[in-house]
């Protein structure tokens, strides 16, 4: 069998396109590519457009005065909207400009005395584990867990490394390395019972695949507005249990974190009595509008209907990869498989260049290519990505 016959194949078996396909022609990416990297940056929507013009026409007729009703009010819409999609209450969301500020606004506020070590694994994003080798000096212990696979960390690897000196196991809830989902309740009971907390990284799975964080029992998690939220760069939110919030106490500080900020008082600084103590500055303003824009489609479709399409899509895209020879790296339990396919590549970043001259986006990271389908993706498109990837690997 032939290449040429194999790629004809897969166009003839491209099913009709899935219920939520309907929201493509949203996203005006996909008049002229095909978008196949949400998990790198989400395809922008119409309706985040709107907002964010939304945002801009305010601004011109009224400038500041709209701090006081219409900005602020937004502010508050973006919390509680956030912790519905997490089943968390808005006053266990604070607001940040990345996953790095709020991380870093936790991570200032730990006591590290009597606990200075800090769990990491080898496949979480760098951000986590930068986080804490930069206070080494302070005496904090970074332990990176090892991957046995490249492909997922067991939860009994990381129970073994935390003991009565770990202050936090910091983890991902889906590895961007490989698109392993980790079981977060397992972690955070290994987290518990040595009496550590757990901070989650979810900036790869909370808009992709369902997160309960009461289900889950973490203390911290993170995600925000840039992949599967459909908001852009700029926003973010940390989920801080309510108690953990109200016993911890920032040392790195903003007048938004200032109970009282419009006392501008430079002698006295009283704290928010909920998560909102950790913010930090102004919130740039069109990107909480953008992530307000890019919400009205996760929450009208809803998150395990979203999950349900991309796990589908997955798939497809995992068997067409295969029957052309590609060797994903994935995990074996489809279930532990989040929308997010690595494709081995000697040269990544050459293949992503080539696709994108055929107009496909895709990424590159270490030894692979990068596809991640979303709702908005049909079948149709991975038979053009994979062909156009498969002529590459042969020439």
């Amino acid at each position: 069998m032939t290449l040429a016959s194999d790629l004809a194949r897969g166009r003839a078996a491209a099913a009709s396109p899935h219920a939520l396909a309907r929201y493509r022609s949203e996203f005006p990416i996909f008049r002229d590519r095909i978008y196949l990297n949400t998990c790198s940056l989400g395809a922008l929507g119409e309706r985040t457009r709107r907002k964010v013009a939304e945002f801009l026409d305010v601004w011109q007729s009224r400038g500041a005065s709209a701090w006081y009703d219409v900005w602020w009010a937004g502010l508050g819409d973006l919390r509680a909207r956030y912790a519905r999609l997490i089943g968390a209450a808005p006053a266990e969301i604070a607001l940040a400009p990345s996953i790095s500020v709020a991380v870093s606004a936790v991570a200032e506020s730990l006591d590290y005395g009597r606990r200075p070590k800090v769990v990491v694994t080898s496949l979480d994003f760098p951000t986590v584990a930068y986080q804490w080798l930069a206070k080494r000096a302070r005496g904090v212990e970074l332990v990176v867990v090892e991957s046995p696979d490249q492909v997922s960390v067991p939860v009994e690897a990381i129970a073994r490394a935390v003991d009565d000196r770990t202050a936090l196991v910091a983890t991902s809830h889906v590895y961007f390395t490989s698109g392993a989902i980790q079981d977060l309740r397992g972690v955070a009971d290994a987290a518990h019972a040595r009496g550590a907390l757990c901070l989650i990284d979810a900036y790869q799975s909370v808009g992709q695949v369902p997160v309960d964080v009461r289900a889950a029992g973490v203390d911290v998690l993170t995600a925000g507005g840039l992949k599967w939220l459909l908001g852009g760069p700029g926003i973010v939110f940390a989920y801080i249990k309510e108690e953990l919030a109200r016993r911890l106490e920032p040392t790195i500080a903003g007048w938004f974190g200032h109970r009282d900020q419009f006392a501008f008082d430079p002698r006295r600084l009283t704290f928010h009595d909920d998560a909102r103590r950790f913010e930090l500055g102004t919130p740039a303003l069109a990107a909480v509008h953008a992530q307000l824009g890019g919400l009205e489609y996760v929450e009208e479709i809803g998150v395990p209907a979203i999950r349900a399409v991309t796990a589908a899509l997955t798939e497809d895209l995992i068997a067409r990869a295969q029957a052309l020879s590609f060797r994903p790296k994935m995990a074996a339990d489809p279930a532990a498989r989040s929308a997010i396919v690595m494709l081995p590549a000697a040269d990544p970043a050459a293949a992503v260049g080539h696709l994108a001259d055929g107009g496909i986006i895709a990424d590159a990271r270490p030894g692979h290519v990068r596809f991640s389908p979303f709702f908005y993706n049909v079948q149709e498109d991975h038979v053009t990505a994979l062909e156009r990837l498969a002529t590459y690997r042969g020439h």
